[in-house]
């Protein structure tokens, strides 16, 4: 039996980077009760095989996973459908590299990368080019057109530019 870990020292999170995937997670939790769906913080973590051959965990900010039942205890074995990372200058670079790279692999419908700093959000959508996923930038959210932040695929979910950063001005 192989077993290959990766230990990283990771600077705790500022309560500005958690109020955001609380903030998110609570708005969505509400609207997808009764649904298949289920909207995760950052407790959870997603086990994969990569293209590599190699297996990695990964534990999103927050995703929304419609296949619940595919887990071994606090871990899933099958893909979200939608994920969201909020940036720290310690992750950043991950979180644009190698963890958007997975997603893709993985075939992650939709990947949103927030900046709290800036209070921006970029929403990737994911495609395909000759059969190959690809993320493509669909819009980038800062105020000035906070109006219109929206889930890609999942419609019938809102949540405001406003909500996401609430009580950030601590």
């Amino acid at each position: 039996m192989n077993l290959d870990f990766q230990i990283t020292d990771m600077a705790g999170a500022t309560p500005e980077h958690s109020a955001v995937i609380v903030n998110f997670v609570a708005s969505v939790r509400k609207q997808l009760r009764n649904s298949t769906c289920f909207v995760f913080s950052d407790n959870v973590q997603y086990k994969w095989k990569l293209e590599n051959g190699d297996t990695k965990v990964v534990v999103p900010d927050a995703s929304i996973n419609c296949r619940v039942k595919f887990r071994r205890g606090n871990m899933f074995l099958d893909s979200p459908r939608f994920v969201m990372e909020v940036l720290s200058p310690s992750t950043e670079k991950y979180d644009r590299t190698e963890k958007m790279d997975i997603y893709r692999q993985q075939e992650i419908d939709e990947y949103w990368i927030v900046d709290w700093r800036e209070r921006k959000v970029e929403i990737y959508t994911l495609d395909y080019d000759k059969e190959i996923p690809k993320y493509y930038l669909w819009k980038t959210i800062t105020r000035s057109n906070k109006d219109a932040l929206k889930m890609i695929h999942f419609p019938n979910v809102k949540i405001t530019f406003d909500e996401l950063f609430e009580e950030l001005d601590m």
